[in-house]
């Protein structure tokens, strides 16, 4: 039997959680969109996007590592990378178009939130 995570009690609801990412994955997809067809077409480095091709990955991998594995401590890390890589996105991507750069503040806010959770979980669990 598969024990359930003590989450912190401020946790945000499902729902909640469900509506933040409904809002911010369009932001996410025309701002990442844009810069991954940018560096396609060398309108802009490829080291630019770099950043947002990592910080992707790491944000696609943050609910199987925390949901399905539960590995807190991994997922913890996990998203910890998010964290830093969407400022290592906006750094990169400010001089090029800052009109990108600008609405990862949301995505930021949220994933500073959501980066407590494992962390308070992993913090518990010592």
């Amino acid at each position: 039997m598969v024990r359930a995570l003590l989450k912190p009690s401020w946790t945000p609801v499902p729902s909640t959680i469900s509506l933040i990412w409904t809002l911010l994955y369009p932001i996410i997809l025309v701002s990442f969109g844009f810069v991954f067809v940018q560096a396609v077409q060398r309108k802009l480095s490829r080291l630019v996007a770099l950043p947002f091709a990592v910080n992707l990955i790491a944000n696609l991998l943050f609910m199987p590592i925390f949901a399905g594995l539960r590995n807190v401590p991994l997922a913890a890390s996990d998203i910890v990378v998010v964290w830093l890589t969407i400022l290592w996105c906006v750094a990169a991507v400010w001089p090029h178009y800052r009109w990108v750069a600008v609405p990862q503040v949301p995505y930021l806010v949220w994933v500073s939130l959501a980066t407590t959770i494992p962390l308070s979980i992993a913090a518990t669990k010592r």
